[in-house]
């Protein structure tokens, strides 16, 4: 298997579609011979064999299967099946499946990177142009210098488009240069801003502490409780405002949008399921929990809802669970086509883990039903 595999390894399916033409023409062109009578005229053709040997001349064309490995090669595997075909069977019509094959060859051999060899290729179709004709029952040499013409016309044509098609793959190299250049200058400014958002920041911590150092010291030397409790106050408004520039200022560094709302939880489910056309489903006693444990209980759902159809019929369905002791979510619907939905499970499992809880799915019939359980103090 591995040795047919060698063999056939490299040839596309527009090698095998021309070969089979080719074959084609040279199976019609023989068949219609082999039942003709040997040297009487016929439609003003004689000719002198028809044996059913003269298939031996479909070899010449089968070999274009592997032009791409070298065409120099097929064209002489052709030149010396139809230079035998000629010996062992004399003046036969060949022109009908020869002038096709030598025109497909002409240019084939003129596609190739190296234009020493194409050369050679193009010497090589001309002597085959003359085996096909030399003993020809319908046409003979008189047109070999037509039909060389034709050849060399196409093996030229055949030049440019390859020079047009290594142009192209070279702009396209180029271009993807470029791009990886342009990627890496940008990246280059991302870090030059990271870097002097860096100094930004610790140039405002540094004044800021010194602020807050000076207010501390005047509060201590104070006696006034009045004096005390405003410079505390000034301490506090000044310790919050400097929050909030050193949020922006990491902000930036992130190279985002200050996220300054807080952590999602599940009360905010109902917003999350509303762009899916869903709606939450509540039961048991709700109860406050843990931040993390409705962080976890929100992604959860965020990521089995990025993998669900929103349009599935029926709707997506969330349930939530407030047994004693345990929080139970409950999430179904229809997987997406094209979905990732291994990513998706993978990152809602490793969310319920961090809360030593659960999360149990079953796939079927391209539905999705998915338990996530967590353990929570009353």
């Amino acid at each position: 298997m591995q040795a047919i595999r060698t063999v056939f390894r490299g040839i596309r399916p527009l090698d095998v579609l021309i070969t089979a033409g080719l074959t084609f023409l040279g199976v019609v062109l023989m068949r219609m011979q082999v039942g003709m009578p040997v040297g009487v005229p016929k439609d003003g053709v004689t000719i002198d064999s028809n044996s059913v040997w003269l298939y031996l001349y479909l070899i010449a064309p089968l070999a274009v299967l592997w032009w791409r490995r070298s065409a120099i090669a097929v064209v002489l595997v052709a030149i010396a099946v139809v230079l035998l075909h000629t010996v062992l069977f004399g003046e036969i019509v060949r022109c009908g499946a020869g002038l096709p094959l030598v025109f497909v060859l002409s240019f084939l051999t003129g596609y190739q990177d190296d234009r020493t060899r194409a050369w050679q290729g193009l010497a090589a179709v001309e002597v085959l142009v003359c085996l096909v004709l030399v003993r020809d029952a319908e046409v003979g040499l008189g047109i070999a210098p037509v039909v060389g013409a034709m050849c060399a016309g196409g093996w030229w044509v055949a030049g440019l488009a390859r020079r047009r098609t290594s142009l192209a793959a070279e702009l396209r190299v180029r271009n993807d240069e470029l791009r990886a250049l342009r990627d890496q200058r940008a990246q280059l400014e991302v870090t030059g801003d990271r870097v002097r958002v860096s100094g930004e920041l610790d140039s405002l911590l540094d004044r800021r502490l010194r602020q807050l150092t000076t207010l501390a010291e005047a509060g201590a030397r104070t006696e006034d409780p009045a004096a005390a409790r405003a410079l505390l106050t000034r301490i506090e408004n000044e310790g919050r405002h400097t929050l909030d520039e050193m949020r922006t200022v990491v902000g930036r560094l992130r190279g985002g949008d200050v996220a300054l709302s807080p952590a999602p939880s599940v009360a905010h489910l109902d917003a999350l399921l509303a762009q899916h056309g869903s709606r939450l489903v509540v039961t048991g006693d709700p109860r406050a929990l843990s931040a993390s444990v409705e962080l976890s209980a929100y992604r959860i759902v965020e990521h089995l809802l990025a993998v669900l159809d929103r349009d599935g019929d029926p709707p997506v369905d969330v349930r939530m669970d407030f047994e004693r002791g345990a929080l139970e979510v409950t999430v179904t619907g229809r997987v997406s086509r094209g979905a990732d939905v291994r990513d998706a499970i993978a990152r809602a499992r490793e969310r319920a883990r961090l809360q030593e809880g659960t999360l149990h799915v079953k796939l079927s019939r391209g539905r999705a039903r998915a338990v996530a359980h967590f353990p929570v103090t009353a």
